[in-house]
């Protein structure tokens, strides 16, 4: 972000560092950006009003069938959603016990979309899970 925004002082990194910072996961959590890839302008003005809460239905399914909701970081959210229209961006987070731990470990995940405009479920790849699967252990 810091590249991205161009953010060249000391002040400006400390800002940007403090705004991030609650993004990074503690141990049995997983951190996720939600990007929601419009091409086109006219894509933009149909789908963002479209998926206003759309942040809010996002898990993970395990392969015992239980599910992992996000958790959406609400202090960003406050800034990117409004009423009538989402944002192409948010930051969710998941939250494991350490039988979900246990259970992701198993394999067979899916992300989840339950968002009655999008419902959508897709299987992780193995390395993906071996790979998110080495976060929530740390």
């Amino acid at each position: 972000m810091l590249r991205v925004e161009k953010v060249l002082t000391d002040e400006g990194v400390l800002e940007e560092l403090k705004a991030y910072k609650p993004l990074i996961p503690e141990a049995g959590q997983l951190s996720a950006t939600l990007f929601i890839e419009l091409t086109s302008d006219a894509q933009v003005r149909e789908w963002l009003p479209k998926l206003v809460g759309i942040e809010r239905t996002i898990a993970l399914k395990l392969s015992n069938g239980e599910i992992v909701k996000a958790v959406v970081e609400e202090a960003h959210a406050e800034q990117l959603t409004r009423e009538n229209v989402t944002a192409a961006v948010h930051y969710i987070r998941f939250e494991f016990s350490a039988q979900q731990v246990e259970n992701f470990a198993r394999g067979s995940v899916q992300l989840v979309s339950t968002f009655p405009n999008y419902i959508e479920a897709i299987e992780l790849a193995e390395f993906t899970v071996v790979e998110l699967l080495g976060d929530l252990q740390n």
